[in-house]
């Protein structure tokens, strides 16, 4: 029953997305960030993201759409540079076979974020996307925050698997990137009781990430908490909220995970944390000697023996910093970090412009938690091999999205819009009247004779 659900929400997905082909970019998210297929049986291993990738492309070249037009701007020209390198970089890896796999696996994604960004252009996009990503992450958020709650803190909270979130420190980063868009959606509901729900699912997704033990998603959240307090309206009542929620979590949480949390000062001691600076040199001192980086699948004996001090603690990155570097080099690491750098400051150009005026209040609202979402994610994916997961790209088609319709005015454009739509169908109205009025007048006619 389960696979026939899923089979049969797929098939009407697919059906709707070749009418309308942005629906298949937020079938897409759902299923590339949530994966809800790897709760079925058979579904689990059918193609889905492949469907979904092909009926949305195929729907894309199909329909035309003379309104549609691709955002050149500096995020994606950086954008496209960074693919670009990693396409350049390929050759030169150590294990050009197995980077390839990784490689493949990276352009897929990137491909349909370039889709993305050529395909959705209206208020009405941004923000069902918005929604998209706050319902993928804010599940398990959820569900994690209930079971954290019900054991008392006790058991760590785990991700779907087979997924980029599939740890538990993967899946606190990525609840904790996605309670600013809860709030942001909270910010522009009308109804009080959805106000409720999105305000009780973020309270609900703290547990959750607290109930990962990650030492990581503190440290992410403590960030994201100090950037949501600046950037607040009422920063006295946000005070207010976080010391009693903190309080809160603080009597709840078990003695063990304040013991996993104090080692954070004490690094030195703890066998994680140096395998991470093991991999973290390791990267560094390949990077060092190999211009190009050694591509997508460097964490093994070979470069290990080679490049990190200590040859036989072999770990992932665990750092998206590190993960760019080692895999590209430093030239692709300064992408990277340009590539951010021009997001943040976009983000921070729609909440300065967009409080200018009412009809762009939103636009504001969504760089303020577009940025709190990203401190989260910059102070999170220190210590985390996330350098390629959606969803902070997907924030990144958030932010370049909402500038080109604060660009163009997009308020006065879909204002237009509709004012000609509603012409039109009051035209279609008015003509469906006058041919049905003779047909009433001689039946009106006969009647009297």
């Amino acid at each position: 029953m389960r696979d026939l659900f899923y089979f049969t929400l797929l098939a009407m997905a697919m059906i709707y997305t070749l009418r309308q082909p942005w629906i298949g970019i937020m079938s897409w998210t759902i299923v590339s960030i949530m994966s809800p297929h790897v709760f079925g049986h058979r579904i689990k291993t059918f193609p889905v993201a492949m469907v979904v990738a092909v009926v949305t492309l195929i729907a894309f070249l199909a329909i035309r759409d003379n309104k549609r037009k691709f955002p050149v701007c500096r995020e994606t020209a950086t954008f496209m540079m960074l693919m670009l390198w990693f396409c350049i970089t390929l050759p030169f890896s150590y294990d050009v076979e197995g980077s390839y796999e990784g490689w493949k696996k990276v352009m897929k994604i990137d491909f349909m974020i370039l889709i993305a960004l050529a395909m959705l252009r209206t208020k009405h996009h941004i923000e069902v996307l918005v929604w998209m990503l706050a319902i993928s992450i804010g599940f398990y958020g959820v569900k994690g925050g209930i079971f954290t709650i019900t054991s008392g803190g006790n058991d760590r909270v785990w991700g779907p698997e087979s997924t980029f979130i599939e740890g538990n420190n993967e899946l606190a980063l990525a609840i904790i990137m996605i309670i600013p868009f809860m709030r942001y959606l909270q910010m522009r509901s009308q109804s009080r009781w959805l106000k409720l729900a999105l305000l009780g699912s973020m309270l609900i997704s703290v547990a959750s990430a607290l109930g990962s033990h990650s030492r990581g998603a503190l440290l992410a959240l403590a960030a994201m908490a100090a950037v949501l307090w600046v950037r607040s309206k009422n920063k006295f009542t946000t005070l207010l909220i976080g010391v009693v929620v903190g309080g809160a979590f603080y009597s709840f949480m078990p003695s063990h995970w304040f013991n996993r949390m104090e080692t954070i000062g004490e690094y030195q001691a703890d066998g994680s944390a140096m395998g991470r600076i093991n991999a973290w040199w390791m990267a560094y001192n390949l990077a060092k000697d190999k211009f190009f980086g050694g591509g997508f699948n460097i964490y093994n004996p070979v470069m290990f023996g080679k490049y990190a001090p200590d040859p036989t603690d072999i770990h992932a990155a665990h750092s998206i910093y590190f993960q760019i570097l080692g895999e590209h080099g430093f030239i692709g690491l300064f992408i990277y970090l340009l590539l951010w750098l021009f997001v943040w400051l976009s983000a921070n150009d729609l909440r300065k412009r967009g409080a200018k005026l009412p009809q762009t209040q939103w636009v504001a609202d969504l760089g303020a938690m577009c940025q709190v979402s990203m401190a989260g994610y910059f102070v999170g994916g220190a210590f985390l091999s996330l350098a390629y997961f959606d969803l902070p790209y997907n924030t990144m088609i958030v932010i370049v999205l909402a500038r080109a319709w604060l660009d163009r005015k997009g308020w006065i454009e879909e204002e237009a819009e509709a004012a000609a739509l509603a012409a039109k169908e009051a035209e279609k109205a008015g003509k469906g009247a006058v041919k049905k009025k003779p047909s009433r007048l001689r039946w009106t006619w006969g009647t009297a004779a």
